[in-house]
């Protein structure tokens, strides 16, 4: 699904299995942001050949944060040119869980940090955005105006804090730091997508308002 000039949705619409929406910056520099759970790679891998993109042609993996759902499916590119990229202390928490094997299928080339990450001409904001997870990484394209916040919001949710280093108080601080952004598009890491400033605008008055009395 294009979203705009060189941005590209592949949400994941089953109702009976857990994946998350995957986002391609397709530009300069060609970028695949949560790739997904590795057994559901073939949604991802479909849509990019679909746009007459190849795994070799991915200058670098995104991952917003460390659960499954999200990153697994970098395993796909361990033979692969792609950098890949997480937040550090999501990393940490990942090797943290006890009986974790086969990390090295998963070692990040880089850790993301606050501040701008430039690949080949295309600039983006990485925001620290935990409370969902600890090392959880929000991504904004100022040229779009787009803003990729993994599971930290949702359109009329937000991310849940009862999983390992959840925290529902950083959580809201990070929802209100995303809020201050100039966003057109809300590209969250599960369901639907939500266009339009002062739509994105009341998407995040509307989870404050509701959502904040729970966390």
């Amino acid at each position: 699904m294009k979203i705009t000039d060189g941005l590209h949705a592949f949400p994941w619409k089953s109702t009976s299995a857990n994946n998350c929406n995957t986002y391609f910056l397709d530009g300069p520099a060609k970028i695949l942001i949560d790739p997904g759970h590795f057994n559901f790679f073939h949604h991802v891998a479909g849509e990019l050949t679909a746009l007459g993109i190849e795994l070799s042609d991915i200058d670098l993996v995104i991952a917003t944060h460390a659960h499954p759902d999200h990153f697994e499916g970098v395993m796909h590119f361990r033979n692969q040119p792609a950098l890949f990229a997480m937040g550090l202390e999501d990393w940490n928490l990942i090797r943290r869980i006890p009986g974790q094997t086969g990390l090295e299928e998963f070692t990040p080339d880089f850790f993301l940090g606050p501040g701008s990450l430039e690949v080949k001409g295309v600039t983006l904001t990485v925001v620290p955005s935990p409370g969902h997870s600890p090392g959880s990484v929000a991504l904004y394209w100022p040229e779009r105006k787009a803003l990729i916040p993994g599971d930290v919001i949702f359109r009329d949710g937000l991310g849940r804090t009862d999983l390992p280093g959840g925290n529902g108080a950083v959580l809201k601080e990070s929802i209100r730091r995303l809020a201050s952004l100039d966003t057109e598009f809300l590209l969250p890491g599960h369901g639907e997508i939500v266009r339009g400033s002062a739509r994105v605008r009341e998407n995040f008055t509307r989870v404050e308002e509701f959502w904040f009395h729970y966390i």
